[in-house]
């Protein structure tokens, strides 16, 4: 469908009956195929899912001029509720969407039902800025197609077959489009971000984020789940743990 950076593709199970249909984002060198188990999931019990995937991943257009800021990203959210005619919804979303969605949810508080979040994005800005600059730096080094590579191994946890998957994802991505979204992310204000969204708000998280920059240490604090022996992308390594908790989430939050 179309969006305002260029052509959006999602995957829509459908169905759904009267129960709120659940909205997944995909994290940064992410695609829709992240959320397969909680798609299928989700429509074993009838409720409706829907995945959409971000400019320049995927099979969505690189957008031109280039603009990935995490705040324009919020729009590609908005042309896919608006084309679908989605009302009202629970929003989920997983590391650098963990900020696109809570700034989509502060924006517009009456659509989203409840906000689930996936081992978010932490709060670069309470880094010093002296790391936050030198990081800065590393995105323009000639060697930063290999750094990435390095972070997304090492954050991929211990199993080989989703390293393998995600480092594919990863190549299949521009790379200007990974590293445009970082440096974005870098300057997001998380804590702002995650005040304007009154709704209820859950983080499940991999033992590496649980630190006082983690959104459910930010502000007056969000409820969380640590999932033990998880890398980053919790939905492909321990996808029961993730479709457990988002059941009981929604079951408590948005039950219709």
């Amino acid at each position: 469908m179309a969006g305002p950076a260029g052509d959006l593709r999602l995957v829509d199970t459908g169905g759904g009956g009267k129960t709120l249909p659940v909205v997944f984002v995909h994290g940064l060198a992410g695609n829709a195929s992240h959320w397969q188990a909680q798609l299928e999931h989700l429509a074993r019990t009838g409720r409706r899912g829907i995945a959409l995937e971000l400019r320049g991943h995927g099979g969505s257009t690189y957008p031109e001029p280039e603009d990935f800021t995490l705040e324009s990203l919020t729009g590609d959210i908005a042309a896919v509720v608006r084309a679908l005619g989605l009302r009202r919804f629970v929003l989920v979303g997983h590391s650098i969407s963990g900020g696109v969605t809570l700034a989509y949810a502060g924006e517009n508080p009456r659509q989203v039902a409840g906000l689930f979040l996936v081992d978010p994005m932490t709060d670069s800005r309470r880094y010093p800025e002296e790391q936050v600059t030198a990081y800065l730096a590393s995105l323009d080094a000639p060697d930063v197609a290999q750094a990435v590579r390095q972070d997304w191994a090492q954050m991929a946890g211990e199993r080989a077959d989703v390293r393998e998957r995600l480092l594919a994802d990863l190549d299949a991505t521009p790379l200007s489009a990974v590293t445009a979204v970082q440096r974005s992310s870098l300057r997001f204000d998380l804590t702002a971000a995650l005040a304007r969204y009154p709704g209820p708000k859950f983080s499940l998280v991999a033992p590496d984020n649980d630190t006082p920059q983690s959104v459910h240490r930010l502000g007056e604090g969000v409820a969380h789940q640590v999932v033990e022996g998880a890398g980053h992308w919790i939905q492909l390594d321990h996808p029961d743990a993730v479709n457990a908790a988002l059941d009981a989430f929604l079951t408590k939050s948005a039950p219709a």
